[in-house]
């Protein structure tokens, strides 16, 4: 444990708590950068409650704040947790000189563009972004099927063409997550995330079997397939599910979630197997 505070930039849902709970636990104090658009509110709740947690609130365009922040409490390692939208870039956030400065010295706006670049300056600030799951490593998927149903040749073979179609399309940084139907791929995830990608593709099937009742020639059970980046920098942007994720499936009529091993987050632990199963959707994670 190093004597110097851990810095928590934390974006959106639950993935930024089980960092905070965890560091907490090995004795780490932990300074929190609270996204004003992004992180839940009640982490002041939290913080309140803990002495060794201290809360600081700013906005998703205040990297300037964010380091003065960090500097100030002696900060010098900092973890990000929790999604921030991909889509908070085209929204009305005003950015400091700081961020504008490094929006305009990058050719493309995407997740690890911009996350890079950020951790760049904060680097160059003498502040080191640790790997997201540096303190959450007994929530990574292990290898194998990880529930009690295995999944059927027809979600096998969706299982080997989406991660084909996924692998294709996380190389470009537009999303990890294709939703794929008798190896025939549904839908694919681009700003809106993979819940709504989820969403988006029950709706397509829904539709479908709508106009053809009689002779739909896809099947309206779904197959999840979510990867990592082939370079996936573990620092952000960690591949995660969570029990909202098979909430999600179970509405659009998915049966199937395969992920990566060791390289996907199982933020509500346990329960997401107790979820699925109940669901009768089966997980299956795979070795890269």
């Amino acid at each position: 444990m190093s004597s110097s505070p851990l810095g928590l930039i934390a974006g959106n849902g639950r993935f930024p708590f089980l960092v905070l709970d965890a560091a907490r636990a090995k004795g780490e104090r932990v300074v929190v950068a609270a996204i004003k658009e992004e992180t839940e509110p009640e982490i002041t709740e939290r913080a309140a409650r803990d002495p060794g947690i201290r809360l600081h609130w700013l906005s998703l365009g205040e990297l300037s704040k964010l380091i003065e922040t960090f500097q100030r409490e002696g900060v010098n390692r900092a973890i990000m947790a929790g999604q921030v939208k991909h889509k908070q870039i085209f929204s009305s956030i005003r950015p400091d000189w700081r961020l504008a400065k490094l929006l305009l010295s990058i050719r493309t706006r995407n997740t690890d563009a911009l996350l890079g670049a950020v951790s760049k300056v904060l680097g160059d600030e003498g502040i080191t972004l640790l790997s997201s799951t540096s303190y959450l490593e007994p929530l990574l998927a292990r290898p194998g099927v990880l529930t009690k149903r295995a999944p059927n040749e027809p979600e096998l073979s969706n299982v080997a063409y989406g991660r084909t179609v996924a692998l294709h399309l996380a190389q470009y940084d537009i999303g990890q997550t294709v939703v794929i139907a008798e190896s025939a791929c549904v839908a694919v995830e681009a700003m809106e995330g993979t819940d709504l990608t989820i969403l988006r593709a029950g709706e397509i099937m829904r539709t479908l079997q709508h106009e053809d009742t009689e002779d739909s020639f896809l099947s309206r059970a779904l197959t999840v397939v979510k990867v990592a980046k082939p370079k996936q920098d573990l620092r952000f942007d960690v591949p995660v599910i969570g029990v909202k994720t098979i909430q999600t499936m179970h509405t659009a009529n998915a049966t199937c979630l395969a992920i990566d091993a060791q390289r996907c987050l199982l933020l509500d632990g346990g329960r997401i197997i107790e979820a699925a199963d109940a669901a009768g959707i089966t997980i299956v994670s795979s070795e890269a």
